[in-house]
C-alpha cells in the first residue's frame, strides 16, 4: 500500500548557530511606557525545497485575498475596530459567517492570554489558529490497498474536472502507479476527446465508447482495470449542477453499477470545486455528499482569487478532506493540500 504525493522531505544540513545577541529584557520590565509580555512564537517548520516553489506559487496565487486580510494589522494597536475590520475581511474572503465567529473566538482568547500588544501578533495567532480549523481536512490519497484503486471524479461544469484528472493521472503516473481512465463524461461535447489528450500526454489507456452510457462505460473500465492488473481506474462524470436532478441521479447510477463491477468501489469520491465560487462552493459540497458520501475535495483555481477564505467555511461546516489544490493551468500546479501552508499563504 503506497500513500501518494507527499513526499518525504530531503535531508537538509544543519543550520548555521546565529551570532550571539544581547539578552532580551526579561518579561515584566517597563521599556519607556512599554510593557514587555512573554509571547511565545513557535519556530517555522523546515520547508524542503521541492515544496518551496510551490509555497511560493501558493501565496502568489492567493495574493488577493491574502492583500486584504493583512491590511487589518497595519493598524497601531489592538482595538474593537482592529477585531471589526477582521470580521469583515475575513467575511469577504467567503469564510462563512461560522467559521468567521469562531477565528474571531479563538484570537481574542489567545490573544488576551498570551498578553499579545502589537497588530502583528494577532496576525500570527489568526494564523495558528486557521491552521488548526483546516487541519481535519488534510488527507493522504492511499493507493494501493484495492487494485485498482478506483477513483469517482464529479463536479460541476467549468470547476476544472477533467483538467484535474488530466493532472492526478501524471502525478499518479510519477510516482509509478498504473492508470486506465474512463471517459464517462458522454453529455458535454468535445469531453471524451479531452480526456483522450490527457491520456496521450501521460501515455495512459482509455476506456470510452462515443454516445456511450456513462454507467456502461464505468462499468466497463472497472472491469478492464481489474483484468488488465492497474493500480488506479479514474472515472471521469459528467458535469451538472446540484439542481439538476436528473443527472444527479445519472451519478447515483453510475455509482451503483461500479459496485457490480467491484463490490468494494468506488474507492475514493472526489468533488473538483472553482475556488472562485467561494460560498457556492459549500453548497455544492453539501450537495454531491448528500448524493455520494464524498471522501475527498479537489479544490481548483486558487490563483487570483478573492475567496480563498472558503476552506475555512468547508473546514467548520463540512469538513470534507482536501487531497489537492490548484494555482494554475500547468502540470504542476495541483499539489497537495496542507493546512499551515495555506493558513500561512492566506495571510502573506
Amino acid at each position: 500500500m503506497f500513500s501518494f504525493f507527499r513526499k518525504k522531505p530531503a535531508a537538509t544540513p544543519a543550520p548555521t548557530p546565529p551570532p550571539a545577541a544581547a539578552a532580551a529584557p526579561p518579561p515584566g520590565t517597563l521599556i519607556g511606557s512599554a510593557l514587555v509580555q512573554p509571547i511565545e512564537v513557535p519556530a517555522p517548520a523546515p520547508v524542503a525545497p521541492e515544496r518551496q516553489g510551490w509555497l511560493e506559487k501558493l501565496s502568489s496565487g492567493l495574493r488577493k485575498t491574502s492583500s486584504s486580510i493583512s491590511l487589518v494589522f497595519t493598524g497601531a494597536q489592538i482595538d474593537d475596530h482592529l477585531y471589526e475590520e477582521l470580521e469583515s475581511a475575513l467575511l469577504m474572503a467567503d469564510s462563512g459567517v461560522k467559521a468567521t465567529q469562531y477565528l474571531l473566538d479563538e484570537v481574542k482568547r489567545r490573544v488576551q492570554a498570551s498578553g499579545a500588544t502589537r497588530p502583528v501578533q494577532v496576525k500570527n495567532i489568526l494564523a495558528d489558529s486557521l491552521t488548526q480549523l483546516l487541519r481535519p481536512l488534510e488527507k493522504e490519497l492511499v493507493i494501493g490497498e484495492h487494485r485498482p484503486t478506483v477513483i469517482m471524479v464529479a463536479g460541476v461544469n467549468g470547476a476544472g474536472k477533467t483538467t484535474s484528472i488530466g493532472k492526478l493521472t501524471k502525478h499518479l503516473a510519477d510516482e509509478g502507479a498504473s492508470v486506465l481512465l474512463a471517459a464517462a463524461d458522454t453529455f458535454r461535447a468535445a469531453a471524451r476527446e479531452q480526456l483522450a489528450i490527457w491520456a496521450d500526454r501521460n501515455t495512459v489507456e482509455i476506456v470510452s465508447q462515443e454516445g456511450g452510457d456513462p454507467a456502461a462505460v464505468s462499468f466497463d473500465a472497472v472491469t478492464a482495470g481489474k483484468a488488465r492488473g492497474k493500480d488506479v481506474v479514474l472515472v471521469d462524470t459528467a458535469g451538472r449542477l446540484p439542481t439538476q436532478l436528473h443527472l444527479m441521479e445519472e451519478l447515483k447510477k453510475i455509482k451503483r453499477v461500479v459496485q457490480k463491477a467491484d463490490p468494494t468501489a468506488p474507492h475514493e469520491v472526489l468533488l473538483v470545486i472553482d475556488g472562485n465560487t467561494g460560498q457556492n462552493a459549500l453548497a455544492q459540497v453539501r450537495a454531491f455528499d448528500d448524493a455520494l458520501q464524498l471522501t475527498g475535495l479537489v479544490v481548483t483555481k486558487l490563483d487570483g482569487t478573492a475567496k480563498g477564505g472558503v476552506l475555512a467555511a468547508i473546514a467548520q461546516e463540512k469538513p470534507v478532506p482536501v487531497y489537492f489544490i490548484g494555482v494554475g493551468e500547468k502540470l504542476d500546479d495541483l499539489e497537495t493540500f496542507n493546512a499551515r501552508e495555506f493558513a500561512l499563504a492566506l495571510l502573506s
